[in-house]
């Protein structure tokens, strides 16, 4: 599996699954944790990098299509998702893969197009109700 390991001045340039927004992602370093750093209009999210590899592994054990269900913070995820399993308490990091309180949601809109861009994932670009499956 590749690495992801793009700078501030030259972040990878994504669109949400339905393709209705542009965002950027970079990698950067935090308190010693290897970070992804979600740049959405002004809005910046911050996510352990470790989600990526730790997602495809589920994904691939999952073995079908998921749900991506991306949900703000404050919301609840829908069960089944990869927005809830990325807030998990069963997941390998025990909880939540965001690292900005208040912003630590969002993982299902966010993470799966930088995993499709990676060559890791089939994911589907409709207006809504978007899947996501490993390769």
């Amino acid at each position: 599996m590749s690495a992801f390991a793009r700078t501030k001045d030259d972040p990878l340039r994504l669109k949400t699954p339905p393709g209705t927004s542009d965002f950027t992602v970079h990698t950067d370093s935090k308190d010693g944790t290897d970070i992804l750093v979600c740049i959405v209009g002004k809005t910046v999210l911050h996510y352990d990098a470790s989600c990526i590899q730790d997602l495809y592994a589920m994904l691939k054990e999952h073995g079908s299509w998921m749900d991506l269900g991306g949900a703000d913070e404050q919301k609840p995820a829908k069960e089944g998702t990869v927005e809830a399993w990325g807030r998990s308490p069963d997941n390998p990091v025990g909880g939540w893969y965001g690292l900005k309180k208040g912003l630590r949601g969002r993982f299902g809109v966010y993470i799966p197009p930088l995993m499709e861009a990676l060559g890791l994932c089939e994911l589907e670009h409709n207006p809504k109700n978007n899947r996501i499956r490993a390769i």
